[in-house]
């Protein structure tokens, strides 16, 4: 069973900065694609940063150049680092993996989602 668990959420005034932290309880890089989603209230999930096996990474136009995707595969970590944070990015982000054939079974996995709130 795969699980995942955030962390590093918290209060940031506007212009601050945040270091969200993914650990997995298995490889990593037996995961295809994983990825870090957010959910503001009465808003649907959306994807923020993914990042392939090889490291490619992928970003929302709302945070391009501000937040950096990254990974550790020693130790089965990801990372967004967000930079010049904004009221709008207030929301619950949650880590995502993917994995499917050849690398596992086919699944995706979430975590329980950390909060991040950004004031004004």
């Amino acid at each position: 069973q795969v699980q995942l668990v955030e962390s590093g959420g918290g209060l940031v005034q506007a212009g601050g900065s945040l270091r969200l932290s993914c650990a997995a309880s298995v490889n990593i890089f037996s995961m295809n694609v994983m990825g870090w989603y957010r959910q503001a209230p009465g808003k649907q999930r959306e994807l923020v940063a993914g990042i392939t096996q090889i490291g490619s990474t992928n970003y929302a136009d709302s945070v391009k150049g501000r937040f950096t995707m990254s990974r550790d595969n020693g130790k089965n970590r990801i990372y967004l680092q967000m930079n010049n944070l904004k009221p709008e990015d207030t929301a619950v982000y949650y880590c995502h993996a993917h994995q499917t054939w050849p690398a596992g079974p086919p699944g995706d996995y979430w975590g329980q989602g950390t909060q991040v709130t950004v004031s004004s």
